[in-house]
């Protein structure tokens, strides 16, 4: 897939609603998860490309949810399947793990 058409999908899938209040509620405290999930994960976790769990799909996400905050970031850290390590994106440690908060609260 070139680097264009993964731009152009990203910002065509940022542009969707986030399901569930408890989400915007999160987005609201750190705004950073909303931020790197819209412009990163959204590519993968709306769709669920490469079966990676939807944002908002309460079942998909149940087991990494009962993992907790520390494993799931691991697990993001190093990457795992189809997402590599990081999940694709420079952002630091703290903006990672808001990312996961944002996308477990708008799972749960």
């Amino acid at each position: 897939m070139s680097s264009l058409y993964r731009i152009a999908f990203a910002a065509a899938l940022a542009s969707l609603p986030v399901p569930q209040a408890g989400a915007e509620t999160l987005a609201a405290i750190n705004p950073a998860g909303e931020k790197l999930y819209k412009s990163a994960c959204v590519v993968c976790h709306a769709s669920g490309v490469a079966n990676a769990p939807r944002l908002g799909d309460k079942q998909a996400w149940s087991p990494f949810i009962a993992q907790g905050t520390d494993a799931l970031l691991a697990t993001v850290l190093k990457g795992k399947g189809a997402m590599p390590p990081r999940g694709g994106s420079a952002a630091d440690e703290s903006t990672l793990r808001a990312a996961v908060e944002f996308m477990m609260a708008a799972s749960r």
